[in-house]
């Protein structure tokens, strides 16, 4: 088990890690080498391909046909819906600013759970929600646009509601995990996400001056970068974290990305030091700490 923890261990960082510079290598490349709707059709397209060809040299998984399509479905609403307003939303806004809305997903994992599922909410949480929340509207509020964000307020909008959405996609994709590999949830909710990508994608157009001639190795790279580890080994990587962590050592490794996308874009020029953006960061790490504490102590307390 000490070597499952260790592993699970390793497998949060280095997942989270890439999620966090992923956020910086997006930022580089969006919108001047690619439309964020192309930026989402060649991840999820990418994706795809990659965990249909993994899965040809990993034992088959049993699943059903209803699965499948949920899971399908799940991706093509869910997954891509989440790219979709990400891409769209870091284009605008800068990479420290969103990221600070994706650490907000337990805090809405939290709330779908208590006004769908029923789920307690304790003196505890209620006060990790305000503070999160509080920091959030800080964030929104203050920020103005400038070289570095076109359009700061509705960058951060978009990105706030990105993460809404991958938390109600991570609450359905949970439910159908219990049943299924995590291969196969890979597999079919990404094919979900692609087959929505191209579509949108026929509609609004290609956009993606990386490709174009003359060539240039830079952005290519960068966008090789995206695809290869945050956006495939990334996503592989997350459910061994799932199976041995606890929740809430699983919420501690998801402020690496805040972290690792900070200090990136103040080295990067992508991003300028602010003590509201200081103070946001701040109130979402408390926040979300304390909601998954109290869930985690909770949990622990029920009887078995």
């Amino acid at each position: 088990m000490k070597n499952k923890k260790l592993e699970a261990n390793l497998s949060m960082a280095v997942s989270k890690v890439f999620s966090g510079l992923n956020v910086n290598a997006l930022k580089f490349l969006l919108p001047l080498w690619m439309s964020p709707l192309t930026g989402a059709a060649f991840r999820c397209t990418f994706a795809a391909v990659a965990f249909w060809v993994i899965s040809c040299f990993m034992p088959p998984e049993k699943t059903t046909a209803k699965d499948k399509w949920l899971l399908f479905l799940l991706g093509a609403w869910g997954l891509y819906g989440f790219m979709f307003l990400y891409l769209t939303g870091l284009s605008k806004t800068t990479p420290v600013s969103s990221s600070i809305f994706t650490s907000l997903q337990p805090i809405w994992v939290f709330l779908i759970m208590v006004f769908f599922y029923k789920e307690k909410a304790t003196r505890k949480k209620i006060i990790g929600i305000s503070i999160g929340l509080t920091g959030a509207l800080v964030c929104i509020l203050t920020q103005q646009s400038d070289d570095l964000a076109s359009d700061a307020f509705l960058g951060n909008m978009l990105c706030l509601l990105s993460s809404v959405v991958y938390a109600v996609y991570l609450i359905l994709s949970q439910r159908i995990l219990t049943a299924i590999g995590a291969m196969t949830m890979l597999k079919y909710t990404f094919s979900g996400a692609a087959v929505s990508a191209v579509i949108v994608t026929l509609i609004t157009g290609f956009e993606a001056p990386v490709l174009s001639m003359p060539f240039h190795w830079t952005p290519f790279l960068v966008l090789m970068f995206v695809l290869i580890f945050p956006t495939t080994l990334s996503y592989m990587l997350l459910p061994v974290g799932l199976k041995y962590l606890k929740t809430t050592v699983v919420a501690i490794y998801g402020y690496l990305i805040l972290i690792v996308a900070t200090v990136a874009s103040l080295i990067l020029g992508q991003d300028r030091f602010s003590w509201t953006q200081m103070f946001a960061i701040l109130f979402i790490c408390i926040g979300v700490y304390l909601v998954e504490v109290a869930e985690s102590k909770e949990s622990c307390t029920k009887p078995a």
